[in-house]
């Protein structure tokens, strides 16, 4: 397993993880963090900026010190831009990288020309690990600065020669499209929000929808899937649940469903979880 070397949660507590980014100190809310600090917080690293919180919701950086607006750090061969964002985020989630491990594993074995379409795709980790590892991607996702920031990373990543589509359109109107049209894919990657509101109104909520989707992109798969992997952030969505949905949407099609925690070891010796991921594997 690649390791990280430009990103380590140094420490936790009091609903908080402090995490170096590169020579970049960041104090961020983590509502997992239900312990008390294990370590004196005078002894630790002072941030160069902190996420607050709101009571009325969302919240809003302090910078203590004077930090880039945006930098690079990197996994293996692969570098992303970060910056801190609103919602406490920064265009990156570092404990992605065990899936896009599993994902480079999977493309580089299986010996033939692999397409994946990345639904709700993000700032594209999972896209440039897939390019990396020589598949055609394409990138969907409903906000045009995070596909555009997708493209910036892989261009980082040194990939512009490897085939990627960036989408921009609500995912499933775009995953219907497809099917009219009768483009498969080899494999599909979703990480849905628990949440959503569309741009005419449409109310996505994972619990409602998620099963249904699931069964809507089975028909883009092709004849012989390389795998489907979700994720998600939900709280109390437990990877069984996942794994069982899987199954059920996938039923008929030969291949193994396994589920698991997605979490980051810390300097002080613990795992923090960090949401929960499961993935078919076809046969």
């Amino acid at each position: 397993m690649i390791k990280w070397k430009d990103y380590s949660v140094i420490a936790t507590g009091d609903y908080e993880k402090l995490e170096r980014w590169g020579d970049v100190i960041l104090l961020r809310p983590d509502p997992q963090v239900l312990w008390h600090w294990s370590q004196d917080r005078q002894a630790l690293p002072r941030p160069h900026a902190h996420y607050h919180r709101s009571a009325t919701g969302g919240g809003s950086w302090e910078y203590l010190s004077t930090i880039p607006e945006e930098w690079t750090v990197s996994w293996g061969e692969l570098t992303f831009m970060v910056k801190p964002m609103g919602f406490k985020h920064t265009g990156l989630f570092p404990e992605q990288a065990v899936n896009w491990q599993k994902m480079i594993e999977l493309i580089k074995g299986a010996n033939r020309p692999i397409s994946v379409l990345n639904l709700f795709g993000y700032t594209g980790g999972a896209t440039v690990a897939c390019a990396y590892a020589g598949a055609s991607v394409c990138h969907v996702d409903s906000a045009k600065n995070m596909v555009e920031r997708a493209g910036l990373n892989v261009k980082l990543s040194n990939l512009m020669d490897r085939t990627v589509r960036y989408i921009v359109e609500d995912c499933k109107k775009y995953v219907i499209r497809e099917i009219k049209r009768g483009h498969k894919y080899d494999a599909i990657i979703m990480d849905p929000p628990s949440y959503g509101r569309g741009a005419n109104g449409e109310i996505w909520k994972i619990e409602d929808d998620l099963f249904d989707f699931v069964c809507l992109c089975r028909q883009v798969l092709s004849d012989k899937p390389l795998f489907v992997l979700i994720n998600s952030y939900t709280t109390g969505l437990q990877p069984t649940v996942i794994a069982n949905l899987l199954m059920l949407a996938l039923a008929g099609i030969k291949g193994n469903v396994s589920s698991y925690e997605v979490g980051l070891p810390t300097e002080e010796g613990i795992t923090l979880p960090c949401g929960c991921s499961a993935i078919f594997i076809g046969e």
